[in-house]
């Protein structure tokens, strides 16, 4: 009895998990996908599931079999000082510097921006940012039941409305899918697996497993095998959920470009779709659902890294922490959603190998015998490529040329790497390292235990 629950336990769970990661940027990247991959898009879409539901469900049962308190524990699997730096990169990225400023333009460009003229679109993201950014910092300062109770309420309500939007896409599509934008006409599978990274879910999950573990062992299982089971049945929920909404969103995406053209961010396809289908209605009940979740988001992220900050620093306060996270966020909300997510895109070429690196290790623990020395190895040469593909995106998003030291290991990479064009560079080196190291680390393991029997028998 202690190992099972009953399956509405699990859905309970998997319901709670598929909130942690629902966001409206789980909306906009599919969209968007849809629309620049047009008739390539189930390709894409292949891609854009393994990083947008796959990794976030390996990063939940990583955090299971790692036994680890919180993401901090187990990144210092490595070295402490790269778990503290890890953890705090991970959470200024899916905190102030990225996800909390993408809540409050998301909220803006579906639920307030359809009803603006353009030419106070500025003046309307300011204002509108900033009572988004003190609503946050009020409820972050003041945690009450009525932030929980509202998600409660949301995820049903936005399941319903989209489930309803995606249903008339299916009966009556808005236009015919056409063809596909050059970043898609070849290599669509690849795009779409790059494109995941900006739910930004995998990163997340490595702090979110934590709080599912929890819930699960709050219902009575102890045992590690029956936490292991139980999160992923509840994974499983969640990440259904989530990947019906993905293929349908990217669905409408595809057949909204010959109606409304393309949009630079998936965010006016939804507000369009939606007014095209349920009319002005439809638009006020999308905007309002989409402005209550992207700030019940932006209050979980604020209370997350302010929390993770003062257990950090607990010399500064945990009020201090979410003010300056809150005033961050407000102001990099106003660069508008398209540069959040241009200048987001780098980061997450560098930090999302380092957090699958980290997932695949944990998994692979038992069989180098937790060896810091593995952990070190593949983890820097994984850092060694991410890092230039960091710069090198940075660069092609700003379309500058290479830096003068950069360009040499570019090219040098390119000549030597499997699937570096693909932004894979890092998958074959990771590998090969990891089984050189696991294999000497196992030989001299092995070494030392007949050296210890030798010498226990000649005691």
């Amino acid at each position: 009895m202690e190992n099972k629950l009953p399956f509405s336990r699990y859905f309970i769970i998997g319901v709670m998990l598929f909130a942690l990661f629902f966001g409206a940027g789980n909306l906009i990247f599919p969209a968007s996908l849809g629309q620049n991959a047009g008739s390539n898009i189930w390709w894409a879409v292949a891609g854009f599931l393994i990083t947008g539901i796959g990794l976030p469900f390996l990063g939940i049962m990583a955090m299971g079999v790692s036994g680890s308190k919180n993401l901090q524990e187990l990144a210092s699997r490595v070295h402490p000082v790269y778990g503290m730096i890890f953890t705090t990169l991970l959470y200024l990225t899916i905190g102030p510097f990225f996800a909390a400023p993408r809540t409050g333009a998301v909220a803006y460009d579906i639920g307030i921006a359809p009803f603006v003229n353009e030419s106070f679109g500025q003046i309307g993201l300011f204002v509108f940012t900033l009572l988004f950014f003190i609503v946050t910092l009020w409820f972050s300062l003041n945690p009450v039941k009525l932030v929980d109770r509202i998600g409660k309420f949301l995820s049903p309500g936005i399941l319903v409305l989209l489930f309803g939007l995606l249903i008339m896409v299916v009966l009556k599509p808005m236009g015919t899918i056409e063809e596909p934008q050059e970043a898609y006409a070849s290599g669509a599978f690849m795009k779409g697996f790059t494109e995941g990274y900006n739910t930004m879910d995998a990163l997340a999950s490595l702090v979110f497993g934590i709080i599912v573990i929890n819930a699960i062992r709050s219902m009575g299982v102890t045992t590690k095998r029956g936490i292991l089971i139980a999160s992923a049945k509840s994974g499983i929920v969640a990440i259904f959920f989530l990947g019906i909404i993905y293929i349908g969103v990217a669905y409408l995406g595809a057949t909204s470009t010959e109606a409304f053209g393309l949009f630079d961010t998936g965010g006016p396809v939804l507000g369009q779709a939606s007014s095209y289908y349920f009319g002005t209605l439809g638009t006020v009940m999308l905007s309002i659902i989409i402005i209550l979740a992207c700030l019940t988001t932006s209050i979980g992220l604020m209370t997350a890294c302010g929390e993770y900050f003062h257990t950090l620093f607990p010399k500064v306060s945990y009020k201090k922490y979410v003010l300056l996270f809150s005033v961050v966020s407000f102001a990099i909300a106003n660069f508008g959603l398209s540069n959040i997510i241009t200048f987001s895109i780098p980061v997450l070429m560098f930090l999302y190998p380092l957090a699958i690196v980290l997932m695949f290790l944990t998994f692979m623990s038992t069989l180098f015998n937790h060896s810091q020395v593995v952990y070190i190895m593949a983890t820097t040469v994984t850092f060694m490529i991410s890092i230039i593909d960091g710069f090198k995106t940075l660069c092609q998003l700003l379309e500058i040329q290479y830096y003068g030291w950069l360009a040499p290991i570019i090219a040098f990479y390119e000549k030597s790497l499997p699937f570096y064009n693909q932004g894979l560079g890092w998958f074959v080196p990771f590998v090969v390292v990891l089984l050189m190291t696991g294999v000497f680390v196992r030989l001299k393991s092995n070494s030392l235990e007949q050296l210890k029997k030798r010498k226990e028998k000649v005691a």
